[in-house]
């Protein structure tokens, strides 16, 4: 669109890394003010009151209701995309996922959440992001692809159910039920506005990338792949190109990732929450390491993290988003449990 309506020079992939810069930015504001993460929001669940949780359904509601109204206006369509192939490879969706939700038990956040965490001072969320870049570079196009190749032969034909807009009934209808339960879900976890409101500006964020890189930057003759807000692919693409930025241009997920760091820098050092923390024990340390390695590899087999398969993948009506985001709530829940026995708002946690 954009190079339709104007004649300019400059190269879409560098756009689409400026475009990744300001949602970055945003994002990582938002996610600092309001702790923003999947994670905290299982794990802190008790029936009446889960505020976590509310701010999360609360980026969901508007990341959902602002991506169906583009697909609905005609002006994005998901029919080509990954998320929306009528082949589901359940067991890659379904083992990720769960590998992934242990994980970010393991590290106390999910990926996004670490992010956020590494530009404040947190030096156990840094260490953990590397090992989870390389684990998930690994798994698209090193030593661990052929595990990722051979689990993805395993598939179900849901057909047209790959998008579950096709339900019978339609997306409107659908989205109606939604709406109304997410709504009684968010005035009920006991969320405080000044949590939810962030939690909104974060769900806008999806609908915008994908609307930026699907139409508003898309060039006949340089195409981008169209894409959202997610973490998994960005690390790994970021890795690959911190070593080799002569070779390959920063795009969106590069973009994504450095605006999210200096977002939420700048937001933890205007509120003066800025402290430089590490590993206490060695038990600890291989604790995180460990759990970063599942959520690099879990990452990539659910075909993202909760933010990128989680939010914006559900909020396109994918069927393969929704069961990798089953998976990663189920599994957390269950190693929370396991592994720490209380929910997380009973104790200090080191990883917040």
């Amino acid at each position: 669109m954009l190079y339709e309506l104007y004649d300019i020079e400059i190269n879409p992939v560098f756009a689409s890394c400026l475009l990744g810069i300001l949602i970055g930015l945003a994002f990582g504001v938002a996610a600092q003010m309001s702790r923003f993460c999947l994670r905290r929001s299982v794990v802190e669940f008790t029936v009446g009151h889960f505020p976590a949780f509310g701010v999360w359904l609360m980026a969901f509601l508007v990341a959902m209701l602002g991506t169906q109204v583009l697909v609905l206006d005609g002006q994005l369509s998901f029919v080509e995309h990954r998320f929306h192939v009528s082949s589901l490879p359940i067991l890659t969706v379904l083992v990720g996922g769960a590998l992934f939700g242990a994980g970010m038990v393991l590290t106390r956040g999910c990926i996004s959440r670490l992010t956020v965490l590494s530009a404040t001072g947190n030096l156990r969320a840094a260490i953990c992001i590397v090992v989870f870049a390389v684990v998930a570079h690994a798994a698209l196009k090193g030593v661990l692809a052929p595990l990722r190749i051979g689990l993805g032969t395993v598939t179900l034909d849901v057909g047209e159910f790959a998008n579950l807009g096709n339900l019978p009934g339609g997306a409107v209808l659908w989205m109606a039920i939604a709406l109304v339960v997410l709504a009684a879900a968010i005035y009920r976890s006991g969320a405080h506005v000044t949590h939810l409101l962030p939690g909104a500006g974060i769900g806008m964020l999806v609908p915008l990338g994908w609307f930026g890189t699907g139409v508003f930057l898309q060039d006949a003759f340089d195409p981008i792949p169209m894409a959202s807000i997610s973490f998994t692919a960005p690390w790994a693409d970021t890795l690959f190109w911190s070593v080799a930025s002569t070779s390959i241009a920063a795009g969106f997920g590069t973009g994504l990732v450095g605006g999210t760091l200096l977002g939420s820098f700048m937001a933890a050092a205007s509120r003066g929450e800025l402290v430089l923390q590490s590993f206490d024990a060695p038990k600890q340390t291989m604790r995180y390491l460990l759990g970063a390695a599942m959520m690099g590899l879990g990452g990539v087999l659910a075909g993202g993290c909760t933010v990128g398969a989680g939010l914006a993948g559900t909020a396109s009506l994918s069927l393969s988003a929704v069961l990798a985001l089953a998976a990663m709530i189920a599994s957390a829940w269950l190693a929370s449990r396991l592994i720490d026995g209380r929910p997380a708002r009973l104790r200090n946690a080191p990883g917040e």
